[in-house]
C-alpha cells in the first residue's frame, strides 16, 4: 500500500474547526498530476482532476465509513475502499488518489500509486483505493 501524504494546512484547518472528519462528506478524487503539500483547497487542484466519463465522475467518489476514533491518544480516521470501474472507453491515466472534505473544500491528503494507471473500459477494469488496514490516517 502506498504511503499517505497529508497536505500541510490540513491539521491547521482541523485545529481551527474548519472541518469535521466525523460528519462532513469526504471524497476521493483521481489525478495524474502530482499533488503539492502546500495546496490547500480542492479548487487548487481540481483543474488537474481526471476528466469525467467512462466511469469517473468529476469531484470523485464519496468515501463511506469515514469517521474518527481515539485509541490511546491517537485519532484514527477510517474509510472504506473507494472503487471505480471503467465503462465503454478507457479511464485514465491517473496516479494519485486525493482525499478532501467536501463541506470545507479542504484537502486532506493523497496516495501515490507509483505509476500511472489506465483502466480498460472494454474489459470493465476496476481500480480500488484501499486505505491501509481500513485506516485512512492517524494523528498523534
Amino acid at each position: 500500500m502506498p504511503t499517505f501524504n497529508k497536505f500541510n494546512l490540513f491539521v491547521d484547518d482541523l485545529a481551527k474547526k474548519l472541518l469535521d472528519l466525523n460528519t462532513d462528506t469526504i471524497k476521493a478524487m483521481l489525478t495524474d498530476t502530482a499533488p503539492v503539500a502546500t495546496n490547500h483547497l480542492y479548487t487548487d487542484i481540481s483543474a488537474n482532476e481526471l476528466a469525467a466519463g467512462n466511469g469517473y465522475t468529476t469531484g470523485g467518489a464519496a468515501v463511506t465509513g469515514a469517521g474518527v476514533t481515539n485509541t490511546s491518544g491517537e485519532e484514527i480516521m477510517t474509510a472504506n475502499p473507494s472503487t471505480w470501474t471503467s465503462v465503454t472507453g478507457n479511464m485514465g491515466p491517473f496516479r494519485y488518489v486525493v482525499y478532501y472534505d467536501v463541506t470545507s473544500g479542504t484537502l486532506i491528503g493523497w496516495y501515490d500509486n507509483g505509476s500511472s494507471i489506465t483502466l480498460n473500459g472494454v474489459n470493465g477494469d476496476t481500480f480500488t483505493a484501499t486505505p491501509s488496514s481500513g485506516d485512512l490516517l492517524t494523528l498523534q
